[in-house]
């Protein structure tokens, strides 16, 4: 019954963020290709350019076997984190949160390894100039990144909470244990 309570958001959130990232991500491929590159939407700060990745985050890249290794590495996060999940209390509302952002953004990241060989589609690109941008991304990453800072936060304060909790002690057992009773 624990996650059931916890299933009615978890799994809208996390299916809302997998095919939020699908939709984008094909109107990125068809779009975007005929347009000019980069796309300003709001000047030069935002903009829309279609690039594959490959590699993982920022560019990352581990070689040929790039494709493989991170499917497999996304593979046995989804494990973790549905151990997390089943662990979570009922209720537990931001951690949740932070487990069905970061599934859903690593299973959308998950269909453009598994579907193409060219990598990640990534097409949000902001920044300030050509020296100051951002790595492109898309709503997976942005997903994925806001629910692993969530999923630290909640966890931390979980860990805080559990270290700054004192068992109840009277004086007097105190004083019976120091011999002063």
């Amino acid at each position: 019954m624990r996650r059931s309570s916890n299933a009615a958001l978890f799994w809208p959130v996390m299916i809302l963020v997998t095919v939020s990232d699908f939709i984008t991500k094909w109107l990125a491929v068809k779009w975007l290709v005929l347009k000019a590159m980069p796309h300003p939407v709001f000047g030069d700060w935002f903009r829309l350019a279609l690039v594959r990745n490959p590699g993982a985050a920022f560019g990352l890249n581990v070689g040929i076997y790039s494709r493989y290794i991170f499917m497999g590495l996304t593979i046995v996060a989804l494990v973790i984190l549905a151990r997390l999940y089943r662990s979570t209390r009922p209720g537990d509302a931001s951690r949740v949160m932070a487990l069905a952002l970061v599934c859903g953004g690593a299973i959308g990241n998950l269909i453009d390894r598994v579907t193409s060989v060219d990598g990640v589609i990534d097409f949000i690109d902001v920044g300030i100039s050509e020296i100051t941008r951002w790595p492109t991304f898309n709503v997976a990453d942005m997903a994925v990144s806001f629910g692993a800072f969530l999923l630290a936060w909640v966890l931390w304060e979980e860990d805080r909470d559990l270290s700054t909790e004192v068992s109840p002690v009277s004086a007097a057992s105190v004083a019976r244990e120091s011999g002063e009773a």
